[in-house]
């Protein structure tokens, strides 16, 4: 099969012949046709699996030849956890869609907004976001949901993880009730599932890749090492065996400003990402890494999905995460797209039950070795493997809700009471105004009433 014979039209098939894109992957041959159709998904797919594609192309193909949509407006809105998945995404749709007249834009938080207000004043064709800031866009009137055609949710489950919960309920109720939505997710939690049961009619299914599943050309080592030699063995692998290109994982933000400060001391260039770094710095960190300006990218796992670094040759857990799902998705930076990869874990005595808990999750214990030098003073127990019950997702307490919506609706309601006495107008309009609107909020689909009320 290629991609021609899903009907897609030559403007994008010439851009998939110039990226030699020579066959579609399994998540693009079963998720191309029904969103070419127009109907609703539900697909289970792991990072590097061609998953932006297989909802970009067939949505580039709808709206080619459209007519262009109003200002402020979005034709197709994509949801995504972060920053830098937002900027990549966006990235592809312009690449794929080079040769068709479409306008795409991304907004994300961390910058000055009114850039990303002038970028949506003549509309866009597709519109790449993250929850809060969409949000926030929207309440300074710069954006508008009544042309939206279809919702991608991509990293549902990311985007329920990082607490995102309250900003998506808020949104779904701004948005038109006849859509197309597709929700992709790496695991399918019960937040998930019933996230899905509320926003998506007669979904297709898809399940390419289990939630536990490792791309078989990415070669898993475990380095048994002392903790406090961690640091010394990685400055030693990467010198000893060339590495060129490596990203490591750290636990916390302070321990990765810490290794690449060590690094540096011992000559290796290195870049770092965090939550504390300013969306500039991460970008140019990133540009670094990929210009391989930079031989070592220090990250927590606010990069673990999205980041797409071409050929990544190595991964290295200098922390094992303590939620083994993110092992899947921060080793899934390498391996990608068929090319071969390695993904190395440093592991103490004490980590052995996170190791334990990761190997319990793909169902199989990883190969061991130790270092000449670097041998653990304390040896590594052997780990066991267990049934793991799946990750429940933390939520918002409800009282702390309550009290944001009271306070959202008290200060509408006095607003809209100050700009109607100013008009002249009978103090009640302004409440049965508002009732109205209330009402009209709570006709929408999948949301519970007081999460509504919220979207005012």
């Amino acid at each position: 099969m290629d991609f021609s014979s899903f009907g897609l039209i030559e403007p994008i098939l010439r851009v998939l012949k110039e990226s030699n894109y020579a066959s579609p992957t399994p998540i693009q041959c079963k998720g191309i046709p029904p969103v070419l159709l127009g109907r609703d998904l539900l697909a289970a797919a792991q990072t590097g699996t061609g998953k932006t594609a297989s909802f970009a192309l067939p949505l580039l193909q709808r709206a080619a030849g459209r007519h262009s949509v109003q200002g402020n407006r979005v034709r197709v809105l994509v949801l995504v956890p972060t920053r830098e998945l937002a900027v990549q995404i966006a990235e592809q749709v312009t690449h794929y869609g080079k040769y068709i007249p479409i306008k795409a834009a991304v907004v994300y938080g961390g910058v000055k907004i009114n850039p990303q207000m002038m970028k949506l004043r003549g509309g866009v064709d597709f519109l790449v976001a993250t929850p809060g800031r969409l949000l926030d866009l929207f309440r300074h009137n710069a954006v508008k949901f009544d042309q939206l055609e279809t919702l991608v949710l991509d990293e549902a489950d990311r985007i329920l993880d990082l607490g995102f919960s309250d900003e998506i309920n808020k949104l779904l109720a701004l948005f038109p009730a006849s859509r197309q939505t597709l929700l992709y997710s790496a695991t399918y939690t019960d937040a998930v599932r019933g996230l899905a049961a509320n926003i998506l009619q007669n979904p297709l299914q898809l399940e390419v890749n289990l939630s536990n599943s490792v791309a078989v050309k990415v070669e898993q080592l475990v380095y048994e090492v002392d903790s406090s030699k961690k640091g010394s063995l990685l400055s030693h692998l990467i010198r000893s065996k060339g590495w060129q290109q490596a990203l490591v994982f750290t636990r916390t933000k302070k321990g990765a400003d810490r290794l690449a400060s060590l690094l540096e001391r011992d000559g290796i260039s290195s870049a770092v990402i965090h939550g504390d770094k300013s969306q500039s710095m991460r970008s140019r960190a990133l540009v670094q890494f990929k210009q391989k300006r930079a031989r070592v990218l220090v990250a927590t796992d606010v990069a673990a999905r999205g980041i797409d670094i071409t050929n990544l040759p190595y991964v290295v857990n200098f922390d094992l995460p303590k939620v083994a799902q993110d092992y899947i998705h921060r080793i899934g930076r390498t391996g990608r797209a068929d090319c071969e990869g390695q993904a190395v874990s440093f592991v103490s005595a004490d980590d052995v039950d996170l190791l334990s808990t990761v190997e319990s999750l793909i169902g199989y214990r990883l190969q061991r070795q130790t270092e000449a030098k670097f041998e653990p003073a304390t040896k590594v127990p052997i780990s066991i493997l267990r049934t793991l019950k799946p990750k429940k997702i933390k939520k918002n307490k409800q009282n702390k809700v309550a009290n944001t919506d009271r306070v959202e609706v008290k200060a509408g309601a006095e607003k809209s009471r100050r700009g109607q006495k100013s008009a002249g107008s009978k103090k009640n309009q302004g409440r049965q105004g508002q009732g109205r609107n209330g009402q009209q909020n709570g006709a929408t689909k999948g949301v519970s009433s007081p999460k509504k009320n919220r979207r005012r």
